[in-house]
């Protein structure tokens, strides 16, 4: 949790700190004004949009990167030739492209999908998983993933995180020109200094609001991406992989790009409930067996 928002606050700062750099360029060259809205929300969006859709074009090199995961171009042995042979026919079956499928090592149960589209993405599963799971059990957790693909998850968080940013940068800046301007009683000169401190405490404020906003988005994606796994694999292997990963859970290692990807994600209760990006795993393995029968074993 503290790592969270040690990590929160310095993003914050250095798109807040680079932000200002830009809009004094602007005003000193160009003669564009802080109290210019219409150029502030342009420059709101560039950042916002900027970073979060930077970061889905990069989300597969990233993810293979920062978990040394080995794609499976030719299969070296039986296991990776079921996982290719598992992953293109849930693809299939989905309308999309096959996924690259890869491997990483981590002791965790866990597995992620990313990329920047629903035909140019990544499966990948922890050798933790192959090891304490059943054909049966991967199954489900591979069609979760795919069902992410499939859903379009990954350019929906995108694009949601995109409209949170710019909405926190627009609204902390708004805000605090109005603040600053109270309470200095100068409503015509330039910003002070005190504007951006208020701008940096709002942006801190805002900021944790919208991150709350994005881990609901995220909740209620996972929440699809299981009924989703079940359609693909079979009600009742998606229960038991979900209740494989109750019974030998631990604190998730993925790193933070792929981390709401993951099959499972970290727990919490009261504030920290909030900024959790899976629900809890007994309230999904219920959701699941509220289902139709229908979906009760895969088609």
């Amino acid at each position: 949790m503290f790592k969270r928002v040690a990590l929160f606050l310095a993003t914050n700062l250095a798109v807040m700190v680079l932000l200002g750099i830009v809009l004094s360029i602007l005003q000193n060259v160009f003669g564009v004004t802080l109290g210019n809205n219409g150029v502030l929300i342009v420059m709101a969006a560039l950042f916002g949009f900027g970073g979060s859709l930077i970061s889905l074009m990069m989300s597969k090199w990233m993810a293979k990167r920062s978990t040394g995961a080995h794609v499976i171009e030719q299969p070296r042995n039986e296991a990776e030739q079921w996982l290719v042979d598992t992953v293109r026919r849930q693809a299939e079956n989905s309308g999309i492209k096959m996924p690259e499928v890869a491997i990483y090592d981590a002791p965790e149960i866990n597995a992620f999908a990313t990329g920047p589209s629903r035909n140019n993405s990544l499966v990948a599963v922890s050798t933790g998983l192959l090891r304490a799971m059943d054909r049966n059990e991967a199954e489900a957790v591979l069609a979760h993933e795919v069902s992410h693909v499939a859903n379009g998850d990954m350019v929906t968080m995108a694009l949601i995180q995109g409209v949170l940013n710019t909405f926190v940068i627009v609204l902390a800046r708004v805000v605090g020109r109005v603040i600053d301007s109270y309470i200095s009683g100068n409503r015509e000169g330039g910003p002070g200094f005190g504007y951006y401190i208020i701008v940096f405490v709002l942006d801190m404020v805002f900021g944790l609001f919208a991150s709350m906003i994005a881990m609901w988005f995220s909740r209620h994606r996972e929440f699809r991406a299981d009924a989703g796994g079940a359609s693909l694999a079979g009600r009742d292997k998606m229960v038991a992989a979900l209740q494989r990963l109750s019974q030998t859970y631990g604190e998730s290692t993925l790193p933070k790009q792929v981390a709401a990807f993951g099959i499972s994600g970290a727990v919490g209760h009261g504030l920290k409930r909030l900024l959790m990006s899976h629900p809890p795993l007994e309230e999904r393995i219920a959701a699941l067996k509220r289902m139709s029968d229908s979906v009760r074993t895969a088609a």
